[in-house]
């Protein structure tokens, strides 16, 4: 909810916004679930992954997401991305969002260009949301002096923590509901050695309920206990 709230700001307010998170803490999820429920005739979503482009790459993807032509040489394809920002944003009234994902992969030079490129009538307005999303080290890489102009145009920075004992147990249940299970599958103390070992990552949650239930088949058990959760996370260890 929080974060749907701070991307909700961000599409509102426009500009620059960040989100970080650990591996698996859900950050692609929550961007698609917020991305799905925009409004299509107010918005237009761009999402792309290729951060490991290089810069020229990247602005010629980015031209072609927009729906335009790319060109060959970087000024001409920064001009054709401001226009075709410019004609969504004037003339079809729609806000154009553009989804940077695995963000922390960025080449340096597109972060330096990125200002300038969302620069419109003299940096006076905003025109595009603009959502970094990667790991926390981006964070780092921004605060170094070079990205400081850039860091200051950022409108909402989160970082996605782990869940809660709380919510973990609330995850797995709503999970096993949703697969159309009636009964307690794993029990009380179980649970608490998935949530310790998995320190709030759904993902890492899902990776040991799952290798859980194997060894619960194969033991043909009729529920999950302490000792198949141990086999389980040490049967995914690399």
């Amino acid at each position: 909810r929080e974060t749907l709230f701070r991307l909700d700001y961000l599409v509102k307010t426009k500009g620059f916004g960040l989100l970080t998170g650990t591996p698996g803490r859900g950050k692609t999820t929550a961007i698609r679930h917020w991305a799905n429920n925009l409004n299509p005739s107010l918005y237009k979503v761009i999402y792309s992954s290729f951060s490991t482009l290089t810069a020229n790459d990247f602005y010629r993807n980015l031209a072609v997401e927009l729906g335009a032509q790319p060109a060959f040489r970087k000024p001409d394809n920064f001009r054709t991305i401001q226009d075709e920002i410019s004609r969504l944003a004037i003339e079809k009234r729609k806000t154009p969002v553009i989804i940077i994902d695995e963000a922390n992969y960025i080449n340096t030079a597109i972060l330096n260009d990125l200002k300038i490129l969302f620069n419109f009538e003299m940096d006076s307005r905003d025109r595009a949301a603009i959502l970094l999303a990667g790991l926390p080290s981006l964070n780092s890489t921004l605060r170094l002096g070079i990205h400081e102009p850039f860091r200051q145009r950022i409108v909402m920075n989160y970082d996605m923590g782990g869940l809660t004992k709380e919510e973990g147990r609330c995850y797995i249940n709503d999970k096993l509901k949703g697969a159309g299970c009636t009964q307690s599958i794993f029990d009380d103390n179980a649970i608490e050695a998935i949530l310790n070992a998995a320190d709030g990552t759904p993902r890492i949650i899902n990776k040991f309920c799952n290798a859980s239930l194997l060894i619960g088949e194969s033991h043909k058990a009729s529920s999950i206990n302490t000792d198949m959760v141990m086999q389980a996370i040490n049967d995914t260890e690399l």
